[in-house]
């Protein structure tokens, strides 16, 4: 007989992520019994579905319950289970705090906006929350290495973790830019991250960006600077 949860799991295990629009991930979302079904059988292998309301894409990610035992099993606390150094996983960060702190303020607004509107119709429907790509910021990597470069390792490094980022579906790379990937917003829980960024070192550093003149060439940045600072704001 055909189990269609046990195929979405192996779907999501094998594709890493898929469209919220896909027949089995639109049915994950809104047939509760079928999702009740799924974080059953999900829990009971220490994982869960990640998704959130404003996210394009749904994934899988290790279990609340189960991080001691996957992310603290050595003798120091991992960070990742993708093999990232720690240079990588601070890139990771800013790039999320780049890219969909501002991103999910807009869907936000919009959103508002819209549904302020429909008051006015008596028989408005209900809208879907706006996931449109075109409110999604885009980087520039001249920017990204001269904003954060000498916290982040320096070009080659900055270069290097992108390229990986990239092959992992956090991000992707078109001539010069970083936009977001298929990962990027699910990286992190919005919820637990977003105010711990905005109030540590690294809202500093994103403050203190903002305010700079425009950037400076790649070629003046230094290959090796620490990153400590950045590392501090990336314990999530």
């Amino acid at each position: 007989m055909h189990d269609e949860t046990a195929t979405l799991v192996t779907r999501l295990l094998a594709q890493r992520w898929l469209p919220r629009d896909d027949v089995q991930a639109r049915k994950a979302l809104l047939d509760e019994a079928f999702r009740e079904e799924l974080d059953r059988r999900l829990e009971s292998v220490g994982l869960e579905l990640r998704e959130h309301p404003y996210a394009a894409y749904i994934g899988l990610a290790v279990a609340r319950k189960s991080e001691r035992a996957v992310f603290g099993g050595s003798d120091s606390w991992i960070s990742n289970t993708l093999q990232l150094d720690r240079d990588g996983v601070a890139l990771l960060v800013v790039i999320w705090a780049l890219i969909v702190l501002p991103k999910r303020q807009r869907q936000v607004e919009r959103q508002d906006v819209e549904a302020a509107a429909s008051q006015s119709q008596m028989f408005a429907e209900q809208k879907p929350i706006p996931r449109d790509p075109t409110v999604s910021p885009v980087i520039a990597e001249r920017t990204l290495l001269a904003d954060f470069g000498e916290k982040l390792g320096g070009k080659t490094r900055v270069g290097f973790n992108l390229g990986t980022l990239n092959r992992l579906g956090f991000i992707i790379r078109r001539k010069g830019d970083v936009a977001e990937g298929p990962l990027l917003d699910l990286a992190f829980d919005y919820e637990r991250t977003a105010r711990r960024i905005l109030d540590g070192a690294l809202g500093d550093l994103l403050a203190e960006a903002a305010s700079r003149p425009p950037s400076a060439p790649m070629d003046d940045i230094d290959d090796e600077e620490p990153m400590d600072e950045i590392e501090e704001s990336a314990d999530v």
